[in-house]
């Protein structure tokens, strides 16, 4: 049985900005006013005979939406930013643990950053692909651990309507 979230009609939204180092025009500062669709196969189970509770996973998405919404996102393992007062070639998210301030560098301009400003990614982009991954890696850890008989998990990012990435994993036993 497969069931499916809508995220714009369930308003699993965030508006974020972000940069795509090194790309002709998405490497300027600018930003998406992103919705997260959904999509799980699994078996009917449990007391309600569900597949999932809606509930469960529009709580799961809404809490990784909530994370990035009105935040600068900030890929730390990408080869073209360069961090200032970090150890750039040992990064981690706790590399940033003391820091009041995100400074970088990208291809010569300069940035800093107040750090409540920016949500930090271990990912090397902060593309819709690699943010479909994200997503789909947390909600599919967090039905798991409420015991759901689920095959598989997709989670698409859109950028806009009709842009986005879909991203699907297999549940293995």
């Amino acid at each position: 049985m497969k069931i499916v979230l809508n995220g714009i009609h369930a308003n699993l939204r965030f508006a974020s900005a972000h940069i795509i180092p090194n790309h002709p025009s998405c490497g300027y500062i600018h930003g998406h006013s992103y919705f997260v669709d959904v999509e799980i196969i699994g078996n009917q189970s449990g007391k309600f005979n569900f597949v999932v509770d809606f509930k469960d996973v529009k709580g799961s998405a809404r809490k990784i939406c909530d994370k990035l919404d009105h935040r600068v996102l900030i890929p730390i393992f990408n080869h073209y930013i360069e961090f200032k007062d970090v150890d750039n070639d040992n990064l981690s998210l706790n590399s940033f643990k003391n820091k009041k301030y995100i400074e970088f560098k990208i291809k010569g301009k300069e940035y800093k950053l107040p750090k409540v400003d920016c949500v930090l990614l271990p990912l090397k982009h902060s593309s819709a692909e690699e943010l479909s991954k994200l997503f789909t890696d947390k909600i599919a850890n967090d039905l798991i651990s409420k015991d759901y008989d689920i095959y598989s998990v997709s989670v698409g990012v859109n950028e806009g309507i009709g842009q986005g990435a879909f991203f699907k994993k297999v549940i293995e036993d």
